[in-house]
C-alpha cells in the first residue's frame, strides 16, 4: 500500500523502514515538532529530590529526560509499550508499560507503587492528552510534573504529500493521537484537498484519534485493538 506517516520525525524513523520492509511505500508528513527544553535542567535536577519512579507517557519525554539527566536507577513507568522500549534504551533496567494511555498508566501506577514509596515524577510535555499528576494526585499521591519539551504543530503538509494526497494517492493515513489527527485533518482542509481521503483508510490508535479524523470523508476509518504501535500496525495486514 501507499501510506503516510504523521508521527513527530524521531519516531517515524524506525516504523517507516519496518513499513517499507513489509512491502509498503511510505511518506512522512511529521504533524508535530519536538523542541527539548535545554533550560529546564536546574528545575528538573530540584524536582528529582526525593523522587523514586518516573512517569513517562511518550518517547519524546523519556529522549527529552536522558538528554536532560543522568539518572537511571529509579523505576520507570511508561504509558505504552514505545514509551517503554524508549527508556530501556536510555539505559533504565526497571520498566514496567502500561497499555497505551494515561488512564492505564494511572492503573499501573496504583498497582505497582504505594502512596507512601515516594514522589513521582512526571517527565511532560507542553501539550498533553489527559492529566495524569491529578489522577493520581487525587488517590494520595505526591507527584511532581516537569515540562521537558515542547511539541509544535505543522502549519501546513509537504508540497509532495498535497500532490499525492489530492491525486487520491494513499492507500491509508496512520495517526497516532488525537491532536495529530487534527492538525492533519485541518492541514488537508486548507490545502483543499479532502477529496483525496475518499479512496484511503485513517489508521486510528484510539477511538479519541478516530473521533478527530473522522471529520474528513474517508473510504474507512479502523481504530487499533489497543493503543500500541503493534496493534496499529496489525491493522495493515
Amino acid at each position: 500500500m501507499n501510506l503516510l506517516l504523521t508521527r513527530p520525525e524521531a519516531e517515524s524513523r524506525s516504523l517507516r523502514d519496518r513499513l517499507q520492509a513489509m512491502g509498503h511505500t511510505v511518506d512522512t508528513a511529521p504533524m508535530l515538532a519536538i523542541r527539548n527544553k535545554h533550560d529546564a535542567g536546574d528545575e528538573l535536577r530540584a524536582a528529582l529530590q526525593g523522587v523514586t519512579a518516573l512517569l513517562f507517557t511518550s518517547a519524546n519525554g523519556v529522549r527529552a529526560f536522558a538528554e536532560a539527566s543522568p539518572l537511571r536507577e529509579v523505576m520507570v513507568y511508561a504509558v505504552g509499550p514505545a514509551s517503554a522500549l524508549a527508556a530501556k534504551a536510555a539505559g533504565f533496567a526497571r520498566v514496567e508499560a502500561a497499555g497505551g494511555d494515561v488512564d492505564l498508566l494511572a492503573g499501573l501506577v496504583r498497582a505497582r507503587h504505594s502512596g507512601a514509596a515516594g514522589t513521582l515524577l512526571h517527565a511532560a510535555g507542553s501539550a498533553r492528552a489527559g492529566d495524569l499528576q491529578a489522577m493520581l494526585q487525587q488517590d494520595g499521591y505526591d507527584v511532581r510534573r516537569v515540562v521537558l519539551y515542547d511539541a509544535e504543530t505543522a502549519i501546513e503538509l509537504p508540497p509532495a504529500v498535497v500532490a499525492r494526497f489530492a491525486a487520491q494517492g494513499y492507500d491509508g493515513v496512520l495517526l497516532f493521537s488525537p491532536r495529530t489527527a487534527a492538525t492533519f485533518v485541518n492541514l488537508v482542509q486548507a490545502a483543499g484537498i479532502a477529496d483525496g481521503a475518499a479512496v484511503a483508510t485513517a489508521y486510528c490508535l484510539s477511538d479519541n484519534v478516530a473521533r478527530e479524523a473522522a471529520v474528513l470523508p474517508w473510504a474507512a476509518v479502523t481504530v487499533a485493538r489497543s493503543p500500541g504501535e503493534a496493534d496499529l500496525v496489525a491493522l495493515l495486514k
